[in-house]
């Protein structure tokens, strides 16, 4: 499982960030999109990214640096012989905002698409995952998500079990679905006695925008990587309160209350050039220390936890 920053700006694209949108790759080869800034397909471009392998598109809030990009997204996927349902999550308003572009535009979709308005606290179940939503603070409707993998059977012990004179085959599975088995011999193996412990499932939470929010630390709790928007540097509190933002130190104090594994920062404002970058990392570092500042078309891996941690 990877992620890919595709823009990491705030409001308006720079020469070097362009606006919101990232890609969380799975481990089957399907594509999540979370946010959708004008030009995400362009970014898409130097990416090693797949319009039709997107199956999912998760929207924080109805900004336009946040959905400009959909329509040429949607259309090009078409355009490109995508045929897979594409669904798409959203705050309320998003499906009028989708039906209007694509029937003024004259775009027809050669796949379905499903598009599903969201509510606070509601519970996305998509295969092998579940997806949480929550409402942060900001100045219209803005959500996180928080997208938690199940967890995973332990690892087989083969050497074991072909100690026991069982070779491989369709016993082994049964064992790794729970199931337990009797030997020729009347001995019963059951799946405690040759499988490890559970691998827990890893956590990524991605929030929109959003003034620091005890919300954004209930929905990070325990995560593995939590993405935090920190649009202003911490000398400019008070303008980040007046528009709905959060500073540097800020977000690090999301990610330390809610004790992550890693914190990216993202969704930096144009006034900040990349002589300001080391600043704006340690002032979010002096507040947690495990944090990077993302940048368009960064790659971050994120590994299996090991058998039995929690």
């Amino acid at each position: 499982m990877e992620i890919t920053f595709l823009g990491t700006g705030a409001g308006i694209p720079s020469t070097k960030r362009n606006v919101s949108s990232s890609a969380l790759r799975l481990d089957s080869g399907d594509i999540w999109l979370f946010d959708c800034g004008e030009a995400t397909q362009h970014q898409i471009l130097s990416a090693s990214i797949t319009l039709s392998k997107i199956t999912r598109i998760f929207i924080s809030h109805l900004h336009g640096d946040h959905i400009f990009g959909l329509p040429g997204i949607l259309g090009s996927r078409s355009f490109q012989g995508g045929e897979s349902e594409l669904v798409l999550y959203g705050p309320k308003g998003i499906k009028s905002f989708i039906e209007c572009a694509l029937r003024v535009s004259n775009t027809h979709l050669r796949y379905p698409l499903r598009m599903e308005e969201i509510e606070d606290g509601m519970e996305l179940k998509e295969k092998g995952f579940t997806i949480e939503t929550g409402l942060l603070e900001h100045g219209i409707d803005s959500y996180g998500y928080r997208v938690e993998e199940d967890d995973k059977p332990g690892p087989l012990n083969a050497n074991k079990l072909m100690e026991l004179g069982v070779k491989p085959g369709p016993i082994y599975k049964k064992l790794k679905c729970g199931e337990s088995i009797e030997l020729e011999n009347g001995q019963i193996i059951r799946p405690d006695d040759v499988i490890g412990p559970v691998i827990k499932g890893r956590c990524i939470v991605i929030c929109g925008d959003t003034r620091y929010s005890i919300k954004a630390v209930n929905l990070a709790k325990g995560a593995d990587l939590l993405v935090h928007e920190a649009t202003f540097s911490e000398d400019k509190q008070m303008l980040a309160r007046d528009y709905f933002h959060s500073t540097t130190a800020e977000a690090a104090g999301v990610a330390y209350k809610a004790e992550v594994s890693k914190l990216l920062i993202n969704h930096i404002s144009s006034r900040y050039q990349e002589h300001d970058v080391h600043r704006l990392l340690n002032e979010a570092r002096a507040v947690f220390q495990n944090t990077d500042i993302a940048h368009d078309q960064m790659t971050i891996q994120i590994p299996l936890r090991k058998a039995g941690s929690s």
